[in-house]
């Protein structure tokens, strides 16, 4: 019988098999398709895990140019900590990560930050250009911050989060003092538990918590 006559059956897990392959060329992107190809179907083939970078390297090296909060949350741990960062150190950090210099340029203007940064001012800040409103900059800004690896939700300390609103609200201009404050009030007597942390649906999903 010709070759060409002869029945072809395509095994039920390729299609998954290739979508993985493609899903993870597609976040690797490396330089030599073929060969990282055949690394990876090989490492497949003995039931081992395929060959991955790990997540600052595989950023540095690709193209990204959109800020998003994966991107922060690898900013947040390279700052260490510290609660002052200096301005070169960061732009550093800033432009291995290939994130765009006229956003850079404009977060440390609408910050008026100078040689000394405040981390987590400036974060907050850059969550801000992806949250639209405030209620969304702070779940951005909880799950960048969150150090919960149990697979919960995000949460922070309600200090770090009372800092935070505060300072957003500031720069925003158009939210009165007496409401933030009160908002702050009710969130810390009838909303914290005694752990004192704040989860994203402390004020996302209760209707009296309104932050805008």
């Amino acid at each position: 019988m010709p070759v060409m006559d002869r029945q072809v059956c395509i095994p039920p897990e390729l299609p998954e098999l290739l979508k993985q392959f493609t899903k993870a060329a597609i976040r690797m992107q490396p330089q030599d398709l073929i060969q990282w190809g055949v690394e990876y179907f090989e490492a497949i083939a003995r039931g081992e895990t395929p060959p991955m970078r790990e997540q600052s390297e595989r950023v540095a090296l690709s193209n990204w140019t959109e800020l998003t909060p994966e991107l922060l949350k690898i900013l947040h741990s390279q700052v260490a900590g510290r609660l002052i960062i200096h301005a070169d150190e960061l732009a550093q950090m800033w432009k291995v990560l290939n994130l765009p210099t006229d956003l850079f340029n404009s977060l440390m203007n609408v910050g008026r930050f100078t040689e000394e940064i405040e981390w987590l001012k400036f974060l907050a800040l850059a969550c801000s250009s992806l949250g639209v409103t405030i209620a969304k900059t702070l779940k951005i800004i909880c799950e960048v911050l969150s150090c919960d690896h149990a697979g919960g939700p995000p949460r922070i300390p309600f200090s770090t989060f009372q800092f935070l609103y505060t300072y957003i609200a500031e720069v925003d201009g158009e939210i009165s003092a007496s409401h933030v404050s009160r908002m702050l009030n009710y969130i810390e007597h009838e909303v914290i538990g005694p752990d004192g942390l704040i989860k994203v649906n402390d004020f996302t999903q209760n209707p009296r918590v309104q932050l805008e």
